[in-house]
């Protein structure tokens, strides 16, 4: 694709980043990266880190569109969604709906299943009721329910004594409740989905044997294969899923979803959808538009029209409703 110098000159974009999540320094890295590429793109940069001010720092700079590169808990739960929504101020990625569907995992996971998208069982538990004994034989996952980055997550493999420990701690704030599902063996993929279509299909390799926190951002954290090398029935699948488990969600913009590949047992399921997928040199998705031409800029330029076009609420800048608005 032909670089365009400076399409968004005249537009001032505010990028929301940091935030109040347990993936606050994540987002950091994603909002810098975004923002060095609306400049270069010509727009006037308002870096915003993202508290509990939010709308009156949006009031006072009264921006064009929020380039949301929040991550987790109130920036990518429709909390954040609704503020922009209040305001009036267009912003990227899905909406508020979409947006906390998405990030309540057990919800998520029933939607999806209603809509044909196979996804792991399992269910909420009290976090002390889960770390006094096993609620489900292992092997087993335990996480948040509205967490991302693999933030608080926990496998119990088959032979353990007990179940984490950690869960039950005082310090514990990642809810009260922990969503307990079966552990699926097999290949780490995801995918990622641009206006409702799926780019390709990433194999992860992390270093660690588990695609952690740290296997996700840190350097040499993990190998990505792409287009990943699986049968050509399970590659066309996992697309299928991913842009059925974007549909069903209401998602907008660019998504990404995480799913497992059991090869021994041929078995395919959709873990989660990120709705605002990580934009750090290390990230999934700039990788995957990469592969089809589109470098980080363009990616960047793409994600932020396609929320201008949208506009408040979903409409579109000339007063039409957008057919882009799915939430």
């Amino acid at each position: 694709m032909t670089e365009v110098s400076q399409p968004l000159a005249g537009r001032h974009v505010a990028v929301l980043m940091g935030g109040l999540s347990a993936e606050r320094e994540v987002s950091l890295v994603s909002g810098r990266a975004c923002a060095e590429a609306l400049e270069r793109l010509g727009a006037q940069v308002s870096r915003i880190d993202a508290g509990r001010d939010l709308a009156q720092q949006l009031t006072a700079i009264k921006p064009d569109l929020c380039f949301n590169a929040l991550h987790g808990e109130w920036g990518e739960d429709g909390v954040v969604q609704g503020v922009l929504e209040t305001l009036g101020v267009r912003y990227t990625h899905s909406g508020v709906l979409a947006s906390a569907l998405a990030m309540d995992k057990t919800k998520a996971k029933a939607v999806l299943a209603a809509a044909g998208v196979r996804v792991p069982g399992g269910g909420l538990f009290n976090r002390h009721e889960v770390a006094r004994d096993h609620v489900m034989a292992p092997p087993y996952v335990v996480k948040p329910n509205a967490e991302g980055s693999s933030v608080g997550v926990f496998i119990v493999m088959e032979g353990a004594n007990r179940p984490p420990q950690e869960i039950a701690a005082p310090g514990w704030s990642m809810g009260e409740e922990v969503l307990v599902e079966p552990y699926i063996a097999g290949k780490e993929l995801a995918v990622g989905v641009m206006d409702g279509k799926a780019m390709t299909v990433t194999e992860i390799f992390p270093a660690s044997g588990f695609y952690d926190y740290e296997a996700k951002y840190g350097e040499g954290g993990s190998q990505h294969v792409l287009p990943a090398k699986l049968p050509p029935h399970v590659f066309a699948e996992a697309l299928r899923l991913s842009e059925l488990a974007h549909a069903a969600l209401g998602c907008r913009g660019a998504t990404r979803s995480d799913l497992r590949y059991d090869d021994v047992n041929d078995n395919l399921v959709l873990l989660e959808v990120n709705t605002q997928p990580g934009m750090t040199p290390t990230s999934l998705v700039p990788e995957q538009a990469a592969l089809q031409g589109m470098g980080f800029d363009q990616l960047v330029l793409w994600i932020t029209e396609d929320a201008y076009a949208r506009g408040p609420r979903g409409i579109a800048k000339d007063g039409e409703t957008s057919s882009k608005s799915a939430s």
